[in-house]
């Protein structure tokens, strides 16, 4: 893709649906109605592949989250949902993801223009996870159930209920926009909350085509709101509203305990996903092309803006050298371009604060000592937009700003190993526990490093496979709690214990 590629011809190759939508005026949508920002105010939404103006959203901040918050109290207080029967629930729930899955094209080419994901990872990837995602929790709604327990106490019959938290507050990524929405919601539909929803403020596009076809397939009014706006604006709003009941996070990890401290004065429920700084080991009994391919997917999978990214690669020091040969050649050959261009294997990181961010880190790993040996600059060639090369770094050392620090940008930090216990030790030596890779033929090795690394979920010759049965999580400080899964209507429930006397 040339240089200066501009906003028009960009959006020119979306479908004539996506460029219509892009072209509207973009509101909140509170209860069933789009509505302007109270105050007025706009905010612009930048195409990272062209550093052009797609259009401009509603900039909310304390007014409109309490018009979200009254709206999403109402309806979870009103009998249309309230007392909507379950199967009426999973009902909606499917038709929003048949829905989903008719316009599938249009939302992954929202996504893809709106915060630099590549086409056809939005196409085969994240849109067919959401629909996927809300298809399985809609599966859920007819199966929140209690228990009987025995008590000892006297004749007394003892049973509990799980019932809805209440008024959710969502707040999400800008990385996977879509995606990241229908975790949310997922889990807090099938049980039976109301939500207001804060996208990203770099990405709120196709979160606001979701609420149109939230309309279409016929939820109550109030029972979905979504506002847009910036973090310390709307979304600390949100956060420190007293009529929100739980708080579910998605971002970084400095924000997290920020959402803790705020929700703890009137004890909200919290769930937080947080960052990460995922170990990736290569062991020498490795399929060394399968463990190459599959851990320069782990790092570069959209820009390495995955808060599981492969970003710390452990090599066993026999194959070292090759592996590193291996990598800066896969990392060279990686065709860097438009975020539209079915053709593109990694886009723009998502915005100009993002873009100096992983700069800035590349220029660290240099001065601190590490050797680049694939990549480590911009990348203007691709385009006019926030491109920056894939990066390996060779030379690393476990104190190294880049090896402790989550970059979010598609740079790896690769360092050698001796034996597994050793790389047990230095991958565990971190704050973060979200994700790890372990890639070996010896079935022992495998389960012995599942077993010892400290992470919420270990992927054993693979990198980044997600599904919705599967619980997502993960330890120490990259969160609190599990999305996905029925873990994930837990997060969204309270339990209540109810005693009848028999005599």
């Amino acid at each position: 893709m040339r240089k200066g590629t501009t906003k028009v011809e960009q959006i020119l190759n979306a479908k004539a649906s996506v460029q219509e939508f892009i072209q509207r005026t973009h509101r909140h949508f509170i209860g069933g109605e789009w509505v302007p920002a109270a105050s007025g105010e706009t905010m612009d939404d930048i195409d990272p592949s062209t550093r052009g103006v797609l259009t401009q959203v509603a900039r909310g901040d304390s007014a409109d989250v309490d018009r979200a918050v009254a709206a999403a109290a109402q309806a979870f207080r009103d009998k249309a949902w309230r007392h909507m029967s379950p199967q009426a629930r999973g009902v909606l729930m499917w038709k929003l993801a048949d829905l989903m899955a008719a316009h599938l094209e249009e939302l992954a080419q929202i996504d893809s223009l709106d915060m630099g994901m590549p086409l056809r990872q939005a196409q085969y990837g994240t849109v067919p996870m959401a629909i996927d995602h809300m298809r399985y929790m809609a599966g859920w709604a007819t199966k929140i159930e209690g228990e009987t327990i025995p008590v000892s106490a006297g004749p007394f019959f003892n049973y509990t209920v799980r019932q809805p938290v209440g008024v959710v507050g969502a707040i999400i990524p800008w990385n996977f926009p879509l995606l990241m929405a229908i975790w949310k919601l997922g889990a807090a539909l099938a049980v039976g909350c109301t939500v207001v929803l804060k996208p990203a403020e770099q990405s709120p596009l196709s979160v606001l085509r979701l609420a149109e076809l939230i309309t279409e397939a016929g939820f109550p009014p109030g029972v979905i709101n979504i506002v847009t706006g910036y973090g310390p604006e709307a979304g600390a709003a949100l956060v420190a509203h007293p009529g929100v009941n739980k708080i579910a996070f998605t971002g970084s990890t400095e924000v997290g305990k920020s959402i803790m401290r705020t929700a703890a004065d009137r004890m909200a429920r919290v769930s937080l996903e947080l960052g990460g700084k995922s170990p990736n080991i290569i062991c020498a009994d490795a399929n060394l092309k399968r463990a190459i391919s599959g851990s320069m997917l782990g790092i570069f999978m959209n820009q390495g803006e995955v808060c599981s990214a492969g970003s710390r690669i452990y090599v066993a020091r026999e194959i070292y050298d090759e592996a590193l040969e291996q990598m800066a050649t896969y990392a060279k050959n990686m065709r860097v371009g438009m975020a539209l261009d079915a053709k593109t294997q990694m886009g723009p990181v998502v915005s100009a604060e993002q873009y100096e961010r992983v700069l800035g880190y590349i220029t660290k790993g240099r001065q601190e000592g590490a050797t680049v040996i694939a990549g480590g600059g911009a990348m203007p060639a691709a385009g006019s937009g926030f491109f920056i090369e894939p990066t390996v770094f060779a030379q690393v050392t476990d104190t190294m700003t880049i090896a402790q620090e989550e970059i979010f940008g598609p740079v790896a930090a690769v360092m050698p190993f001796d034996t597994v216990d050793e790389v047990i030790e230095r991958a565990n030596v971190s704050a973060y526990g979200l994700a790890a890779g372990v890639w070996t033929e010896n079935v022992r090795t495998a389960h012995y490093l599942a077993q010892n690394l400290e992470a919420g979920t270990v992927w054993v010759n693979a990198y980044h496979v997600y599904d919705a049965a599967a619980p997502w999580g993960g330890f120490k400080q990259s969160g609190l709690g599990r999305e996905m899964g029925h873990h994930a209507l837990e997060l969204y429930t309270e339990t209540k214990d109810v005693w009848i006397s028999l005599q």
